[in-house]
């Protein structure tokens, strides 16, 4: 590696380090990153490392245009949602059925994520399911930091489970071939043992926050769930737009609309039936959030420019030599521990053309290959290691310091790392029984 590869390693561990110790704004720090970048390329022989055309139209190296759209359109889907009273509905809904029980309102929100993850892509949950979780937690007086990060855990569980419920899934499919049903035949089992072990887990994790028995009725006092829906009208005809887009979300193979053009879609149709203002739809938007994306990507871009992201690549595949067990193993720990350092998307598709190489080295190919699905659960359940590693976990942190909740680097890391290896362990353990004992 030469002189200005090695600097422009330096430059992102360096922006890196400050995104996760908070020093400056991530926003901040992110563009900062990418802005040294560019004025190093400079003075690259071979070219500079940020461009326009690397920055905006590249594939592999510039911003995923889909996961922005995708983004913004959820964005303000939710936005119009919030003024039909649908989250405060559910909120008091959820506090009434917890009965006062903290771990009984943990396990209804948990359940509730998990139910929408594998038809919704996980950030479009988080994006429904956490204005609802500070909401009830408002009500109550409790902190939502910990209901917050459970569903942050549960989307990203959750979203495993189907071809739709995590970017990273389309990526892979569309190179290995895998269909929607693979994933229900092949991962759908495994994340509903992840499920019903995160929810001890978090039980468990969380049992100090979850000894306070709070009186409902004094809380609440006589106030209706209903009493939080102003036009019963107004919410049917946002709730039928919303079910149209959930389900051409989940009929993706027949339905020839890419999920990002179905949500500007159902945002825009979202926009129509409810007659809401620009200036109050576009004020909900979680701009900063999509800021740090953009630059985040255009950072990470730069690491495959200079083919840090390859090399870790081919030295996987060198490792693994025609063992296919240690592929698996390499592949799913190392992208469980690559995806927390880097967003999973860029890295998913940076490694995708590297896995189809090892995977041709052996005698297994699409959905028969336990490697394919080593780089799945890897790259997906890898997420939730720290607080940059999925997008799920950026727009929640984003939602909660809106609402006056920071959730520092350090604190995610502190649950995301145990939940991480928890869950990539189990995972390991079903693709040694499912493919290697009982083929």
């Amino acid at each position: 590696m030469g002189l200005i590869p090695s600097i422009a390693l330096v430059v992102f561990g360096v922006s890196y380090a400050l995104i996760a110790t908070e020093k400056i704004h991530r926003v901040a720090a992110a563009l900062g990153g990418v802005a040294v970048m560019a004025i190093l390329g400079l003075f690259r022989k071979e070219g500079p490392l940020v461009s326009a055309e690397s920055a905006f139209f590249s594939e592999h190296t510039g911003v995923d245009w889909s996961v922005i759209f995708l983004l913004f359109g959820m964005m303000i889907v939710v936005s119009v949602l919030r003024h039909t009273g649908l989250f405060e509905f559910i909120a008091l809904w959820a506090a009434r059925m917890s009965k006062g029980r903290p771990i009984r309102l943990l396990i209804v929100l948990t359940l509730v994520t998990a139910f929408f993850s594998p038809i919704l892509d996980n950030v479009t949950v988080v994006l429904l399911v956490a204005p609802v979780t500070m909401s009830v937690c408002k009500r109550l007086e409790i902190s939502p930091i910990p209901y917050l990060l459970s569903l942050i855990f549960a989307a990203n569980v959750g979203g495993t489970s189907t071809l739709i419920g995590d970017p990273p899934n389309l990526i892979i499919a569309s190179r290995a071939d895998l269909t929607f049903t693979d994933f229900l035949v092949y991962s759908l089992p495994l994340t509903v043992i992840l499920l019903v072990v995160l929810v001890g887990v978090l039980a468990f994790m969380f049992r100090k926050d979850m000894k306070k028995v709070i009186d409902v009725d004094e809380a609440l006092g006589d106030i209706d769930p209903a009493d939080a829906i102003p036009n019963v009208g107004l919410l049917v005809r946002c709730l039928v737009v919303l079910a149209i887009i959930m389900v051409v979300f989940g009929l993706h193979e027949v339905v020839p609309l890419d999920p990002p053009v179905v949500s500007m879609l159902g945002a825009g149709l979202m926009v129509l039936v409810s007659r809401t203002k620009p200036h109050q739809f576009l004020a909900e938007v979680e701009w900063t959030t999509l800021a740090f994306f953009m630059a985040l990507f255009v950072l990470v871009g730069v690491l495959v420019e200079i083919g840090v992201i390859g090399l870790l690549g081919d030295f996987a595949a060198e490792l693994m030599g025609g063992n296919e067990l240690l592929g698996v193993t390499g592949l799913l720990f190392g992208s469980a521990g690559i995806g927390a350092v880097v967003d999973n998307i860029p890295y998913t598709t940076a490694m995708v053309p590297i896995v189809s190489e090892m995977v041709a080295a052996t005698s297994h190919v699409g959905a028969a290959s336990p490697l394919w699905w080593a780089f799945v659960f890897g790259a997906d359940l890898g997420g939730n290691m720290t607080s940059v590693a999925a997008g799920a976990n950026v727009v929640v942190i984003g939602l909660a310091a809106s609402d006056g909740n920071r959730i520092s680097f350090w604190k995610f890391a502190k649950y995301g790392i145990p939940v991480t290896l928890l869950t990539v362990v189990i995972a390991w353990v079903y693709i040694y029984l499912r493919f290697f004992i009982f083929v």
